[in-house]
């Protein structure tokens, strides 16, 4: 079978790894493509090769189809615009390609968006932090008046972002100097940033929330349509350097399996959590493997196999899972790719 990865994030060699550890030598054949020509993830890729930068919307819409059809693809796992190929399943179809969708256009595009997610969630699927959704100064205003009245401490963070960028827990005691001076990070002075608000009248929607302080769960997962295939929970130590345990909240596995049967996930995904003072809360859904993906699968679930067996219809038996395993990850130095021609 051959298997094609366009763009997406260097952590995709431990996806690579684990799915050829599920099959013989020569079944499958795995292709990466990347817009950078020394991409790391070409490293562990079987066939690699470099797309074009700046397409339109349609016009990689286009490209993926015909790079299918020149390359004799049959399986398609897109990173990259993967909810706009999710909405034309049929343009594959058509040469025979399948496509993996994490799930329909419409669920990807409010996973992208925290505000709207957050909002249409149904509290008895999963609970999310107290929060608002702001545009301007005075609603940020009025939304640190609300939530500090019921939580200790806020923080904020843009409705769409990647990664963790721009969370900053609100910090009324120190100004910028002093975070600076004692290398303070992911804070921010609440004044400084109200001062910042009224140079911009309106600015993309933030959400200020109740911030949590417990630790934090990232989940990975393989799915079918809705049906939960298996789930890692992986709680990451408070500690720099305590590594991560391979947990089994009983909460967190509820509310795993009630947001893949809600939203119909498919494939490989990723589910975070973190515990405040009345429980654990949903941080968010990524719709793609976790950078922390190979951790997950050193539990003895080896997560792209069992992914891969449901896009073929064979059965999965549920893997015995090693509870209480602490794992990390270490740096490996490589060689880049030479520069393609």
């Amino acid at each position: 079978m051959r298997i094609w990865f366009n763009q997406t994030f260097s952590t995709i060699h431990a996806v690579f790894r684990n799915l050829r550890q599920s099959a013989p030598n020569g079944e499958i054949t795995l292709i990466c493509t990347h817009t950078q020509a020394h991409a790391t993830a070409f490293l562990a890729a079987d066939e690699h090769y470099v797309e074009p930068a700046e397409l339109t919307e349609h016009e990689y819409l286009e490209w993926c189809v015909d790079f299918c059809r020149r390359h004799n693809i049959q399986l398609f796992w897109p990173g990259k615009e993967a909810a706009l190929i999710s909405k034309h399943p049929e343009l594959f179809q058509a040469i025979g390609v399948q496509v993996v969708s994490v799930a329909d256009f419409d669920t990807l595009s409010l996973l992208h968006n925290k505000a709207d997610f957050y909002a249409a969630l149904p509290a008895v699927v999963a609970q999310t932090m107290d929060f608002i959704a702001v545009n301007d100064r005075d609603a940020f205003d009025s939304a640190v008046a609300t939530l500090s009245a019921h939580h200790q401490r806020l923080c904020v963070k843009p409705a769409v972002s990647v990664f963790g960028l721009g969370f900053r827990v609100l910090d009324t005691q120190r100004d910028s100097i002093t975070q600076l001076l004692k290398g303070v990070e992911y804070q921010i002075p609440l004044q400084e940033l109200r001062h910042g608000m009224a140079n911009t009248p309106e600015f993309a929607t933030l959400l200020v929330m109740e911030h949590l302080g417990g630790p934090e769960w990232s989940v990975d997962c393989a799915g079918r349509h809705g049906e939960l295939l298996c789930a890692v929970q992986r709680k990451k130590s408070q500690l720099a350097g305590g590594g991560q345990t391979i947990d089994n909240n009983a909460d967190i596995d509820g509310m795993v399996a009630r947001l893949t049967a809600h939203y119909r996930l498919n494939g490989l995904f990723n589910i975070q959590f973190k515990e405040g003072v009345h429980g654990v809360r949903l941080l968010e859904i990524n719709p793609r493997p976790s950078g922390g993906f190979g951790m997950a699968c050193l539990s003895g679930a080896n997560l792209a196999q069992i992914a891969l067996q449901a896009i073929k219809g064979k059965a999965c038996q549920p893997p015995s899972i090693r509870y209480g395993l602490r794992v990390s990850e270490i740096n490996t130095p490589v060689v880049m790719m030479p520069e393609l021609l």
